[in-house]
């Protein structure tokens, strides 16, 4: 398998956007607990933003290709910040898969290669159609 290089800074980045993730998973399970929903977002755009710097994520949230998902996304974390944390994280998931909707094919081919539960997301992901046949990933 292969390894990612990434920066000190970077790594840092991830563990955030994976804290940012196991909260937001939490707060889903604990019946959309807002504090827990609002902790993961925060966590994970701290992550991001030390992931690919300051100026690229303000590039990539400001583009008018994505500015319908900027503003579900947006609009979805006050809701939850504003004690509406189940329409707010329909919002968010809304703006999520706008935003992120490019990468859902690489994030299911690196999926496939889990040590343990990857053959299974594999079966998972060729039965709804969503990973990458024969292509290769955009550079």
């Amino acid at each position: 398998m292969p390894t990612m290089w990434l920066s000190d800074a970077q790594k840092i980045g991830v563990a955030f956007c994976s804290g940012g993730g196991f909260f937001l998973i939490g707060g889903v399970m604990l019946f959309f607990d807002r504090a827990m929903l609002a902790m993961g977002n925060i966590l994970f755009l701290i992550g991001l933003t030390i992931i690919i710097g300051p100026s690229k994520t303000l590039l990539f949230f400001a583009r008018k290709q994505k500015a319908k998902g900027t503003a579900a996304f947006f609009a979805g974390l006050l809701l939850i910040l504003f004690r509406w944390p189940l329409i707010g994280f329909l919002v968010e998931l809304y703006g999520i898969f706008i935003l992120f909707g490019d990468f859902l094919g690489t994030i299911a081919s690196f999926a496939r290669n889990v040590p343990v539960i990857g053959p299974y997301i594999g079966m998972a992901v060729d039965r709804i159609g969503m990973g990458r046949r024969n292509t290769e990933l955009p550079v």
